[in-house]
């Protein structure tokens, strides 16, 4: 294992545990509103800590990019990017369904990313070259090849509201060719369920680099390809973000482009 993500791995389980540990009891948990309809909580805020602390103690002359205190240190090649805890709405309210994400870029070129569930104890990791693994077993996207068959992951655009009518002009055209579509709050475990073959495509929009970075990643290694919206390799700077088995993600993309013609 690359040293890089044995880190990532520790602090991921830290934070992880300080997580799990804070959900006993969520009259504990302080609310902070970053703006509209985008929260952040006490929780979320020493997790990152835990995960900086380590990354930081062992290499302090990296770049960060987090999503609670933000760029750090934008000299150097690698930079760590961190989404402490994703899926924050279910953590508030107890739905035990988020994650942490932690991905290593090194001359802009994803190479280390990691995914942790605490509540089920799923750690999704993969490097570039090297495939995808959940808890150390060889993860590979799914093998649907029809459409209508397809089970797709997506998220709402709540933080755009611009967005929001052509984003529900692409949901009910692709509700009406596929078997049926589940948003369930973290877009960085979306993107490991596509990864795993749980679902066999996803897409979503506006989102952040720490919310895709280390899944974009797993879905590569396990077989799988991502995009943005129109197709390119945008995604990190756009936070539009397609991802599938090859050949569902094929389908869904051009669904995507129908959507926005008709």
């Amino acid at each position: 294992m690359h040293p890089f993500l044995n880190i990532a791995i520790t602090a991921a389980r830290k934070a992880g545990d300080y997580i799990l540990r804070s959900s006993e009891d969520l009259k504990k948990v302080t609310l902070h509103k970053k703006e509209s309809h985008d929260y952040a909580t006490n929780v979320d805020r020493g997790a990152e800590a835990i995960i900086l602390d380590i990354i930081k103690t062992a290499y302090p002359q990296h770049s960060i990019l987090a999503e609670e205190s933000g760029s750090q240190n934008n000299q150097d090649a690698i930079q760590w990017i961190i989404d402490p805890l994703d899926g924050t709405a279910n953590f508030m309210r107890g739905l035990p369904h988020y994650s942490i994400s932690i991905a290593v870029r090194q001359d802009r070129r994803l190479e280390h990313g990691v995914v942790y569930d605490p509540v089920r104890q799923e750690l999704f990791t993969a490097s570039r070259g090297q495939g995808a693994q959940l808890n150390h077993r060889r993860l590979r996207v799914s093998e649907q090849t029809i459409m209508d068959e397809a089970l797709i992951g997506t998220g709402f655009p709540f933080r755009q509201p611009t967005l929001v009518s052509p984003y529900l002009k692409a949901f009910g055209h692709v509700l009406k060719n596929v078997t049926d579509l589940r948003r369930a709050g973290s877009g960085a475990l979306d993107l490991a369920y596509v990864a795993a073959g749980r679902l066999d495509a996803y897409w979503e929009m506006a989102l952040q680099p720490w919310d895709i970075a280390a899944g974009i990643l797993l879905v590569r290694e396990a077989g799988g390809l991502t995009s943005d919206l129109q197709g390119g390799d945008t995604s990190l700077e756009t936070g539009d973000i397609v991802a599938g088995n090859p050949k569902i993600f094929k389908q869904l993309l051009k669904l995507l482009h129908q959507s926005q013609e008709s």
